[in-house]
């Protein structure tokens, strides 16, 4: 760039210099002095334009894989749990269901390692590590008994009926009217335990992937085996991820939707969930989640505050009172929009992220 600034410098010297010896009128000399400035600017751009190219060029091979790696949008999605920065991609494999070996994903700000086994992904923070990690919530512990997730959809999940959940194919219909304006987009089915609704998502053709997030391994376990037990299953368009709700890895703004079937309760702090699943959104995305609400005659019952939080301090499962508790919720970690939908004690509620 010195060499062009200085045969800028040069050239506009010598064009002065030479409309004067010409004799040129005042006018004719305006002329062209402003045609030299013109050209003077244009090159300077071009120059910068070059330079600026060349080193958004090298900045971008330093973090995005070389287009052979076939770094598809789900891969641009997922990102290191710890710092938040893309994850490298170590491997030809596929990182969808119908992939043979999962591949090891490197975080290249923190320079940790992720992988996981045939079935899914293992985007924790103790990813690779021999312990056992932190003591967890008994909401969180008895999911990841194998024998829960082999019952959740061979009976456990069909005694919601009981307080008014329809079933998944009913609850799906009546999500889809909340979901419509991210459809053809991405979603994350968090807390999807036995892939109930990762599957249907999946199947649906509407979404151009969909990522099945629990913390359970035997969880994404049982829903790998679903997988493969039917047929004709849109294999390519899944992936099994292990992962906390409270330190999504996905890179801020790039997931369009986010799934949450009867899971909001068990989560050990609801806020921080939230507020994680508000960071993920891009904007204009949407939360749509299932739970209950206890009100009506059950808010009657004395000391109902106070037991709600002994039962959360013991079980590290939540109850919530009102529409108003999730609505508040979902302000508090930046969503607007708020609907609801209420049958019985079932509740579904939608929140944007603002544009």
């Amino acid at each position: 760039m010195g060499t062009t600034a200085v045969n800028m410098r040069n050239l506009s010297s010598a064009s002065l210099l030479r409309v004067t010896r010409l004799g040129y009128s005042s006018q004719q000399r305006f002329l062209l002095l402003k045609n030299t400035t013109g050209f003077i600017k244009h090159a300077f751009a071009a120059t910068r334009i070059r330079a600026s190219s060349t080193l958004l060029a090298e900045t971008k091979a330093d973090f995005v894989l070389d287009d052979d790696k076939k770094f598809d949008c789900c891969k641009n999605t997922l990102a290191c749990p710890i710092c938040y920065k893309p994850l490298i991609y170590n491997c030809d494999s596929s990182l969808s269901a119908d992939s043979p070996t999962q591949p090891i994903l490197r975080c290249r700000n923190c320079r940790k390692a992720y992988s996981g086994n045939d079935t899914h992904l293992d985007l924790t923070i103790n990813s690779g590590s021999n312990g056992n990690g932190e003591a967890l919530p008994a909401s969180t512990e008895i999911f990841r008994f194998p024998l829960m997730s082999f019952i959740y959809e061979r009976g456990y999940r069909q005694v919601f009926s009981i307080f008014g959940f329809s079933g998944p194919e009913k609850e799906f219909e009546l999500m889809k009217d909340y979901l419509n304006p991210v459809l053809g987009g991405n979603i994350v089915d968090a807390s999807c335990g036995s892939g109930m609704f990762s599957r249907l998502f999946a199947k649906s053709g509407l979404f151009s992937h969909v990522i099945a997030l629990d913390f359970s391994e035997a969880m994404l376990q049982q829903c790998s085996e679903f997988i493969e037990q039917e047929e004709h299953f849109p294999k390519g368009k899944i992936i099994l991820v292990r992962a906390d709700i409270s330190r999504l890895p996905f890179a801020s703004g790039t997931v369009d939707a986010v799934h949450a079937g009867a899971a909001l309760h068990c989560w050990p702090s609801p806020s921080v969930a939230v507020a994680e699943i508000s960071r993920v959104l891009r904007p204009g995305g949407l939360f749509v989640a299932t739970t209950y609400i206890v009100d009506g005659p059950f808010s009657c019952i004395p000391l109902l505050q106070p037991l709600r939080q002994k039962f959360a301090q013991v079980s590290g499962s939540h109850v919530f009172l009102s529409n108003k508790e999730l609505e508040d919720l979902c302000a508090a970690c930046g969503l607007v929009d708020f609907k609801v939908t209420r049958n019985r004690m079932f509740v579904m509620i939608s929140a944007t992220k603002p544009k």
